[in-house]
């Protein structure tokens, strides 16, 4: 046989033994750790070998490539954040990867915090700087009251963070709410709402504060409700102590509802859907006040003489919580 056909044979040969080496170990499976990694949007498919051996989650990044080379896949690999864990192939790792399985993240935004409070808990979730969260807000809304609009819910996300995608989602959330509830008026609800928001964590008794709030405005009397004072306070000031003082019932900021009759100009948090749906349905009710009970709820009067009976209840309840000794 002539010398170069045997040459050529023994190279078929070990090219042979070499893909089905090659093939075997696409094929063999390796114990995850629970490793993960973020794939940049663009990113080619050596770029990503490497990234995945750099994180051990491979242990060869030609053998990742020659894969997606074969495979026809090369271009078709998802950016985002991957999990990997239990018994996974190169094959496996190259497939969660093309069909796009990545890590999801959820994150709950709680009910009754301002805006700001809400894009301050995004950019320490995120890392992402506050000032982005800020601009992407105002983007959305295009120069429209920020206070409010955002619906307090437990959001699903995945890496890499889009603060717009993000915010616009929580913006939809509560716009679905307001159309099903069919106000007359969205931001009058928002108003509304965010009071109740405030008022009370009880859904039992959201509709009868609801019910307060309209049977004020449509006697004409002043809300007197103290979460108002106090953004005004936070509004004007930056800050608020903690503690409501006589004085700031008294300071006439244009959320203060002792001082100025009807609802404050602009929500005072971002309410809940329990409370929208509440602000909109309010309890068929005389009630117009309603004051703490010490028991983590509130009681409610329709007269003046029964609220100041109530009143007094409460404080009797807190003189003798406080000369308590378990306290």
């Amino acid at each position: 046989m002539n010398k170069y056909l045997k040459l050529l044979l023994i190279f078929a040969l070990l090219l042979l033994c070499s893909l089905l080496f090659a093939w075997q170990q696409l094929a063999e499976k390796h114990q995850q750790t629970g490793g993960s990694v973020v794939i940049p949007q663009g990113a080619s498919s050596h770029r990503v070998a490497s990234l995945l051996e750099q994180r051990n989650i491979i242990d060869s990044a030609w053998l990742f490539r020659l894969a997606a080379r074969l495979s026809g896949t090369a271009t078709q690999i998802k950016a985002g954040e991957y999990a990997f864990s239990g018994d996974m192939s190169v094959r496996d790792v190259l497939n969660k990867l093309v069909a796009g399985d990545v890590k999801m993240h959820r994150l709950t935004i709680p009910e009754g915090l301002r805006s700001q409070e809400v894009l301050q808990l995004l950019a320490d979730h995120s890392q992402i700087p506050l000032v982005r969260w800020q601009a992407a807000l105002q983007l959305l809304l295009e120069g429209k009251e920020e206070e409010g609009r955002l619906l307090p819910e437990t959001y699903t996300y995945n890496m890499p963070i889009h603060p717009t995608a993000i915010l616009m989602s929580m913006i939809r959330a509560q716009t679905k709410i307001l159309a099903a509830i069919k106000p007359e008026s969205d931001e009058k609800i928002r108003i509304m709402a965010s009071i109740i928001e405030k008022e009370t964590s009880l859904d039992q008794e959201r509709v009868l504060v609801s019910a307060a709030i309209h049977n004020r405005l449509r006697l004409g009397m002043p809300l007197q409700m103290d979460p108002t004072v106090i953004y005004g306070i936070w509004k004007r000031d930056g800050v608020f102590s903690g503690n409501i003082r006589r004085k700031d019932l008294k300071e006439n900021t244009p959320w203060n509802t002792y001082t100025n009759k009807g609802l404050p100009p602009t929500a005072i948090c971002n309410p809940g859907s329990a409370s929208l749906y509440a602000a909109a349905n309010p309890a068929d009710v005389d009630y117009l006040y309603f004051v703490a009970d010490g028991s983590g709820g509130h009681a409610f009067a329709a007269t003046l003489a029964e609220h100041q009976s109530n009143v007094r209840k409460w404080v009797r309840f807190e003189r003798k919580k406080r000369k308590s000794p378990n306290e």
